[in-house]
């Protein structure tokens, strides 16, 4: 294939006839994304056009030689990848908060759940879409409306990042990845892998990824097998993994958002 559309983010929907859709909010209005056959489009459905979601792509030639063959040739395989880059921190970091703990497939049935229900519905092009709570709306929930769509172990870490968002949001959204994630672990209940997951979201550079993530490391097995990769016990993975890329920041973004994506498509 030449090319093929990232869907990490859990706001992707996916339809019988293989097209892809979500919403996202930009810092003019809210937008639906979509991606079929015929190729990508994005309508504005609330709020002004002033600025539309990017789309980064990432090529393959640029994944870290000293990366095992058979893992550079599956990836490779991919072609050109393209990927939202989130335009809206808070939610990438709110995405990031509910993913603490809990499995993916059940973080992205909680997200879902949150966005639907107490977020912005908008019509897609295959049916509704949401966005996330504003965090002015997240801030006014009573404790329960938390528990009652699975987020009461959230509750705590989504009210002061909200808190937070609203104090540094200018100064954050001007950061690059590296900086930002470390600035979001100053928030109470961030930790290092909520973080950069976040900074990775909404800057698009998988470079600051938490690269010993069961993603990352299970995508890498199933891809190459044959590898004898560390235990999920062993704290090598990590290490590893940067290696191979060494300094260049490119190719530690390139093969880490390449074996997401061939992950999600996996799934």
């Amino acid at each position: 294939m030449s090319n093929v559309l990232t869907t990490d983010h859990p706001a992707w929907q996916a339809y019988e006839d293989g097209t892809r859709a979500r919403a996202v909010r930009t810092a003019s209005g809210i937008w639906t994304v979509c991606h079929d056959r015929y190729g990508l489009h994005m309508v504005c459905v609330d709020g002004t056009e002033d600025v539309k979601p990017e789309f980064l792509a990432t090529d393959p030639a640029h994944l870290p030689l000293a990366a095992p063959a058979a893992l550079r040739q599956g990836l490779a395989e991919l072609g050109v990848i393209q990927r939202l880059a989130n335009p809206w921190l808070w939610d990438a970091i709110t995405t990031a908060i509910l993913r603490q703990v809990v499995r993916a497939d059940q973080a992205r049935k909680l997200y879902r759940a949150w966005c639907s229900t107490y977020g912005t519905t908008v019509e897609g092009p295959q049916g509704e879409l949401a966005v996330a709570p504003m965090p002015d709306a997240v801030l006014d929930l009573p404790d329960e409306q938390f528990a009652a769509v699975g987020a009461k172990f959230h509750r705590t870490a989504l009210l002061v990042a909200a808190e937070e968002y609203r104090r540094h949001q200018r100064d954050w959204e001007h950061m690059n990845a590296s900086t930002l994630a470390v600035a979001l672990t100053r928030i109470p209940r961030i930790g290092p892998w909520t973080a950069a997951a976040a900074a990775a979201d909404f800057t698009g550079d998988f470079s600051v990824y938490p690269h010993d993530d069961l993603a990352v490391r299970t995508w890498a097995a199933k891809i190459d097998p044959a590898y004898r990769w560390p235990s999920k016990k062993d704290t090598a993975f990590g290490p590893l993994w940067t290696g191979w890329a060494g300094p260049d920041r490119t190719a530690l973004h390139t093969l880490t958002l390449a074996t997401l994506t061939w992950g999600a498509h996996a799934r």
